[in-house]
């Protein structure tokens, strides 16, 4: 049999530990398609680091990898070219030195393109946090580039029909290699007669990319290359503006604002500026400007009449935008996880974000003393009717995303001629379809939200404030069930647990609410248990270890009782002698570091118990940072020793610490 696939991999000295290229490779040679069906083809950019060695070592005992040993360019340009022009696959997938693939996507990309007879196939990406593009919402068997939002697409990171770039003769130009991708990628778009969407399998994990200081020729260039293929493979009209207009955001006015901006010299920036204005008075007519979201409309205003200053200082401005979530509520609906959010966007300081009424419409007002735009480029109205809350979940692990189903509303409150918009929702999470109607994979999942309001965008952590309450009861769902349990983090940010690996972990998980009530002498330490088995669940001990002298260890049985499955979760007794004074089988002031021991196996706990010289005993849990220990502690390198210490030693920081400055130093 032919073969099936090619993976195209330049390589440019990634070093003996660089952890990424390691996984990268691991993940090309652990494929679940048989490795006779398919090639992988590392062009090395002359590496002088080992990395050459490394990968003919590599090739001399996998007969499916090949290393092309190039002339030193210093771009992935050539490597990419070359990789294509000796690739013997039916297609061929281009890949970074840093990204990996997912074990079944060679298997799963082709099986989709040979079914739909696909030019170019998407695999659904997954980039550190950010949330995924709109183009992977669902499988497509014929994708459309404006439609289907395709241009936010941009790299290689696609399966392509060989020959499909070979009668097209697409390949890379040699200008900058992020707009050579560009070039290349609309290349395919505009002249591909079936473009095909597998968004409900993960295909690859993309590595971040060191940042490289801006070239403004080489910008220039690059940008030119891509123009061009949008006039060879468009007809003027609604198409060549959109194109135009997503090269205009993207490529010019993207790098004109915000940290790459502000971080870059000042020499930096005017060669910059002046670069991407004389090719935006060539280029890019105004006309375009109206299409743009508001903000970038003010850099084009700013760009266009030569005002760097400004431009400056409008970024500067434009910092610390934030979203303000508040979780209201969350609870189970049967096996469904509901959770109730109200989100606004605030600035810096913490105050909401609001529009100018104008009549009957909304006008944005630019962060800028000084600066107005235009009323008709100010107008924001339509975008703010289409303004909208999102929630998705982010596996901690692996960095899978997935959008949860909100319904909710956008609300107004209007002061003066000042309107203030928030939005208030409800998401669903069922685990059993979360994942484009596949379950859920075991580990926890963050939930982020985002929200849109047509002048800005923001996105965070769900989080609970001091003192928020989060019923802690697990659920079996899902077909078949596994169990599901609501948790907080160490920062007091949202997590689900899908499926813990055990008993023990499940209350670790939320440890964070314990509680403790003092009787007789004793205080009797209390974690919720989110779901308690019918068994009743192993014996358990409670075993406290005091911060500073770690001889000092007090181990209780703890009690485990049933809660009402689904509604109220059960608890975890623990009683505890306390003295004033050292002892055994009790335990005395200062800081103790509590893990709960089952079946012989013990588990960092995520809160600590201070004693205070009276006797009363506290939980401390997510608090904020306090004082650190002192750097040169012979009990801090103590505690990086542990297991578990290092969770121990941040923990230790966040409690006001009133024994601890006495512990001595060397």
């Amino acid at each position: 049999m032919g073969v099936k696939v090619s993976v195209v991999v330049p390589v440019a000295e990634p070093g003996p530990d660089d952890d990424a290229f390691d996984a990268c490779v691991r993940s090309l040679l652990e494929q679940t398609m048989p490795s006779d069906e398919y090639e992988v083809i590392f062009a090395d950019d002359r590496s002088d680091d080992g990395t050459r060695e490394r990968l003919d070592a590599v090739a001399a005992v996998r007969p499916n990898v090949r290393v092309l040993h190039l002339e030193h360019t210093g771009s992935p340009v050539r490597g990419r070219n070359v990789g294509l022009a000796v690739a013997r696959g039916e297609y061929v997938y281009l890949l970074g030195q840093r990204d990996r693939l997912e074990r079944v996507a060679l298997e799963a990309m082709y099986r989709m393109a040979a079914e739909t007879d696909a030019d170019v196939l998407i695999g659904r990406l997954v980039q550190g946090d950010n949330p995924p593009p709109r183009a992977f919402s669902r499988n497509r068997e014929r994708a459309d580039v404006l439609r289907d939002r395709l241009l936010a697409l941009p790299t290689a990171h696609k399966l392509f029909r060989r020959s499909f770039l070979d009668t097209r003769e697409i390949r890379f130009a040699d200008v900058d290699p992020e707009l050579s991708e560009q070039a290349f990628v609309l290349a395919a778009y505009l002249t591909a007669k079936v473009i095909t969407i597998l968004a409900d399998q993960v295909c690859c994990h993309l590595g971040a990319e060191p940042e490289r200081p801006a070239d403004p020729a080489a910008l220039v260039e690059g940008v030119r290359a891509v123009l061009a293929v949008a006039d060879a493979h468009s007809d003027p009209g609604e198409q060549r503006e959109r194109l135009y207009a997503h090269l205009f955001r993207t490529a010019v006015l993207r790098p004109l604002g915000g940290r790459r901006l502000l971080s870059a010299r000042p020499d930096q920036r005017s060669a910059l500026f002046a670069a991407l204005r004389d090719l935006t008075r060539e280029r890019f007519p105004e006309a375009l400007d109206a299409g743009l979201p508001v903000h970038l409309r003010a850099r084009a205003v700013l760009l266009r009449s030569g005002e760097l200053r400004r431009l400056v200082a409008l970024s500067e401005a434009s910092r610390g935008i934030s979203l303000r979530a508040e979780l209201r509520e969350v609870r189970w609906d049967d096996d469904v996880l509901l959770l109730d959010l109200a989100v606004e966007i605030v600035d810096a300081e913490g105050t909401p974000i609001a529009f100018r009424a104008d009549g009957d419409r909304l006008l944005w007002t630019p962060p800028l003393d000084g600066f107005t735009l235009p009323p008709r480029l100010a107008d924001v109205t339509e975008s703010v009717e289409r303004a909208r809350m999102e929630v998705y979940v982010r596996h901690a692990d692996h960095g899978l995303i997935f959008f949860l189903p909100v319904s909710g509303e956008m609300c107004r409150s209007q002061e003066g001629d000042r309107v203030r918009l928030w939005a208030v929702g409800r998401a669903r999470m069922e685990v059993g379809t979360a994942a484009l109607g596949r379950p859920l994979r075991p580990g926890e999942w963050e939930v982020h939200v985002r929200m849109h309001t047509g002048a800005n965008h923001a996105r965070t952590r769900v989080a609970g404030h001091r003192g928020a309450q989060l019923s802690c009861v697990g659920v079996l769902a899902g077909r078949p069930s596994r169990l599901v349990i609501p948790c907080w983090s160490e920062q007091r940010e949202l997590s689900v647990c899908v499926e813990p690996k055990s008993f023990a972990e499940s209350i670790v998980l939320v440890s964070p609410a314990a509680a403790v009530t003092h009787r007789d002498g004793s205080v009797f330490v209390v974690l919720p248990v989110p779901y308690v088995p019918p068994s009743g669940g192993p014996p358990a001990e409670l075993v406290l270890r005091h911060l500073v002298n770690r001889g000092r260890v007090v181990s209780v049985p703890a009690l485990v009782e049933p809660g009402v499955p689904g509604r109220y979760p059960g608890q975890l007794v623990a009683k505890v002698a306390t003295r004033r004074f050292a002892g055994e089988g009790h335990i005395g002031p200062g800081v103790w570091a509590p893990r709960l021991r089952v079946d012989g196996k013990e588990a960092d706990l995520r809160f600590v118990l201070e004693m205070a010289r009276g006797g009363r005993v506290r939980v401390e849990a997510g608090a904020e940072p306090g004082r650190l220990l002192p750097k040169r502690s012979s009990l801090a390198r103590t505690l990086t020793r542990l297991p578990g210490g290092r969770y121990l030693l941040r923990m230790a920081h966040a409690v006001q610490q009133r024994y601890l400055p006495s512990a001595p130093e060397e």
